[in-house]
């Protein structure tokens, strides 16, 4: 039982040498979901935000029970099942959800604005889950690194006068993904980085698929094939590959220090609006992007330091 533990992998010397790899599966979880904003942008323009929310969690609930199967996964333990509810409740259906409903108002660039704080989130519930104690240093960067992004967002969405009431549904989602984030980053050291969202997924399959057969009753999902790669893309990287990656640097951690890799998201993805939806990049993004990348690699080097 300890040999395949996934708890006992993950306390081993084999990820404990260098405790920055944390950092670097982090990066690669940003990096998919970086992506998730404007290809959701992409498909409410032809596809029900109810069925964007909830498809793609059914599809990548597929994918995860067939993950599961193959490798013959142990069934969680009872009590871990509520843990695995505050994941499936934050990531599967909270963030997605009122990210697609926000969506269908506002610009991709808009939605940075408030998704630029979920680092901060984040690393405020891993603090009150976990009991970590980060130095003051820390925090000063922190919000420094946060309020930047929030700048640099509300210039690329054109200014504090264009906030909308979906930024409203986008502070909800934020709140959701970062309890998920925190929830899930405790849970991948026990189960395991892949099989803590797997889980989730399949724990919330049952609900997903009755919200998607309701919008498609209500509105038949119609669209062109490019709406339908960037659902595909949502259902099977950010809701499934991508979390492989995040859950694992955050349970490496520490969860404070990875969370704010997360700075680099909002940065990437208005790049990502602008090569493919053509919204408005100027020369701010310069400035913007290297103030926000300085103020994340300042939070991870004061928390390692701190770590030492």
């Amino acid at each position: 039982m300890r040999e395949h533990s996934s708890a006992t992998v993950l306390e081993s010397p084999v990820i404990q040498p260098r405790r920055s790899s944390g950092i670097w599966w982090g990066l690669m979880g940003v990096a998919a979901f970086s992506f998730t904003v404007p290809f959701t942008k992409v498909a409410v323009a032809g596809l029900p935000p109810l069925f964007i929310g909830s498809g793609r969690a059914v599809a990548a609930a597929v994918l995860a029970a067939a993950a599961l199967a193959i490798t013959r996964q142990r069934l969680p333990r009872p009590r871990t099942w509520l843990r695995l509810a505050l994941v499936a409740g934050g990531v599967v259906a909270g963030f997605p959800l009122l990210t697609s409903y926000a969506l269908t108002a506002v610009p991709a660039g808009h939605s940075a604005v408030v998704i630029a704080l979920l680092p901060a989130a984040t690393a405020t519930a891993a603090v009150l889950r976990t009991g970590e104690r980060p130095t003051a240093a820390f925090w000063a960067v922190t919000v420094l690194g946060s309020l930047a992004a929030v700048a640099f967002a509300f210039l690329q969405a054109g200014g504090i006068g264009h906030l909308h009431w979906a930024d409203l549904l986008l502070l909800g989602a934020v709140a959701c993904a970062a309890v998920g984030y925190a929830e899930g980053g405790l849970l991948a050291r026990e189960l395991g980085s892949w099989q803590t969202i797997a889980w989730a997924l399949v724990l919330a399959a049952p609900a997903m698929l009755v919200l998607a057969a309701a919008s498609v009753q209500g509105q038949p999902p119609s669209a062109s094939p490019t709406q339908w790669a960037a659902f595909g893309y949502l259902a099977v990287v950010s809701m499934f590959l991508g979390f492989f990656a995040w859950y694992r640097g955050l349970a490496i951690g520490p969860m404070a220090q990875v969370s704010q890799i997360q700075l680099l998201q909002p940065i990437l993805s208005i790049c990502w609006a602008a090569l493919l939806l053509g919204e408005a990049l100027t020369w701010t993004t310069a400035i913007g992007a290297l103030a926000v990348i300085l103020c994340a690699a300042a939070a991870v080097r004061v928390r390692l330091k701190a770590t030492a």
